[in-house]
């Protein structure tokens, strides 16, 4: 499969012209995350002076309102950013007042037809107003149950056809589909009104910066990647550990759980980039390609497996950064008997011959000790003969960690000997942090992924296949624990590192979790 090329600009150039339609644009995520990243893309002057919004949604706003809305939502993330790890910014009244000038609504319900007949009006006037080119970025921040019908409501109206050199373009957040069966359905519903070059799906992690820095440490550095496969690594962990717990999200939490909420999308995302072998180019479908090659060799957890090698836990009450935290089935919305997993713990095999035998752990889970999301590279003892007639007792072992959020950066360990006469041996660590060497302005994690939807470059964005076959690899354990509903579910502790079970999962091969602390 080909990617569309046409309009694609240059890396680090101003985006070519266009307007972003936003379908939920007072929610959260607009407010929060996706006009931060837009003030962000201003100021860093990657947005052309031919740019224009329109939000969508069903409150009344005057223009005046729904800018002022924005507004706060900005201010608060600069005041956020601007205490913590990353570079103090002010906020600058005239990249905001750039993007306030461009910014109109309509107020409607986007199931609504009458809605797009309002909506193509407004796209000639900011075409005209703004110049805009014709091009289009449809921002889909609303319900998963929408996705379908906006799309098929955009294509009704004409809204989806590219003519003229103008290109239209979807942007979709997870998640997409609760199972392998309504992933395949939402894919078939969308590739029936757009092609899959005007598909992005996004998955927010691989907007990171360490996350696009695992292609570039492997494949630009000739230290590395040689050591990359079976014969040197011994396993791979992968941690993405939350704090918060439901919060408000019972209802729609009660019907995803941990598994679904995360692995298919977040955690093998990071598994792909982790284990893929080198693509051809940067082009999108080069690396994507490579990322579906490995989650279709995962080794099928069928049967025993899908028992013997998944744990899934619930946080009951306790202790999380020094403030007590209610049990899961005592949040507001929860059934005090739900089986509903707030944490997830498996192993996983790639059966191909880079990764043949080098078993994978995975964990994601809520109300954790700490905040952290890290791949962990874990590399094969040496051989102890040496040292049998010293102190040494047992050698460090060799890991190289990459950490993804929330202080990005890398680590490597390795055993040293300490001072003095006598042979004895002292763990080490030698840590990258991003914000030691390179200038980091502060970022939501969306700027590079509506940038690169933006010029048209799709990488790091998921195809079609990708998300079916992340659906595959968990589907067996959906099924699992649908046909038996006694299946295991292990308590912890809120503030802790997760089920005694999960550290069993490892310690019955001699292995360990690394410590989330």
């Amino acid at each position: 499969m080909e990617s569309d090329t046409s309009g694609r600009t240059a890396r680090g150039h101003r985006a070519p012209p266009c307007a972003i339609v936003i379908f939920g644009a007072s929610g959260d995520l607009t407010k929060r995350l996706l006009m931060p990243a837009l003030y962000n893309l201003a100021r860093a002057r990657r947005l052309s002076e031919g740019f224009a919004v329109v939000g969508i949604d069903r409150t009344p706003w005057s223009e005046e309102e729904f800018r002022a809305s924005l507004a706060e939502g900005v201010r608060s993330f600069v005041s956020d950013t601007g205490g913590g790890g990353a570079v103090a910014e002010s906020f600058d009244p005239d990249t905001w007042d750039f993007i306030a000038a461009r910014l109109t609504h309509l107020d409607g319900d986007a199931t609504d037809p009458g809605i797009y007949q309002q909506l193509h009006k407004k796209l000639q006037e900011v075409e005209r107003d703004y110049g805009t080119g014709g091009n289009v970025i449809f921002y889909l921040a609303v319900a998963s149950a929408l996705f379908g019908p906006i799309v098929e409501r955009i294509a009704e109206a004409g809204l989806a056809a590219e003519k003229d050199g103008h290109w239209r373009r979807v942007i979709i957040e997870k998640p997409f589909g609760a199972d392998l069966q309504s992933a395949r359905a939402l894919n078939e519903r969308l590739l029936n009104v757009l092609d899959e070059s005007q598909i992005y799906r996004m998955d927010h992690f691989l907007g990171k910066e360490t996350v696009q820095n695992i292609m570039v440490m492997r494949f630009a550095n000739g230290i590395f990647e040689p050591l990359w496969n079976r014969d040197h690594i011994d396993h791979v962990q992968i941690t993405v550990a939350e704090t918060v717990g439901v919060e408000r999200r019972a209802a729609f939490y009660e019907a995803t759980g941990a598994l679904r909420d995360m692995v298919p999308n977040h955690v093998f995302q990071l598994l792909a980039l982790t284990a893929m072998e080198p693509p051809n180019s940067f082009a999108a479908d080069a690396v994507r390609t490579e990322k579906d090659k490995v989650l279709e060799a995962l080794v099928p957890l069928n049967g025993e497996d899908a028992t013997r090698n998944v744990v899934r836990g619930q946080y009951t009450a306790g202790i999380v950064r020094g403030q007590p935290v209610k049990a899961y089935r005592e949040e507001a919305g929860v059934a005090p008997d739900s089986m509903t997993e707030t944490y997830i713990a498996m192993q996983l095999g790639i059966d191909n011959w880079r990764w043949a035998d080098v078993p994978f752990y995975l964990r994601t889970g809520k109300s954790m000790t700490r905040r952290t999301t890290e791949i962990a590279i874990q590399f094969k003892r040496v051989p102890f003969g040496l040292f049998r007639d010293t102190p040494v007792d047992a050698l460090t072992p060799n890991v190289l960690v990459l950490q993804i959020q929330p202080d990005e950066g890398i680590s490597l360990q390795f055993g040293a000997k300490r001072p003095g006469p006598e042979i004895r041996l002292g763990g080490v660590r030698m840590d990258f942090r991003y914000r030691d060497y390179f200038h980091s302005e502060p970022s939501t994690g969306y700027e590079t992924l509506v940038y690169d939807c933006m010029i048209g470059d799709a990488m790091l964005f998921q195809r079609a296949d990708s998300v079916e076959a992340g659906w595959a690899a968990v589907q067996p354990v959906l099924d699992l624990w649908q046909r038996n509903k006694s299946t295991p579910l292990e308590f912890y502790p809120a503030g802790t590192a997760g089920p005694d079970a999960s550290d069993q999962l490892l310690l019955r091969s001699g292995r360990r979790w690394r410590p989330i602390s």
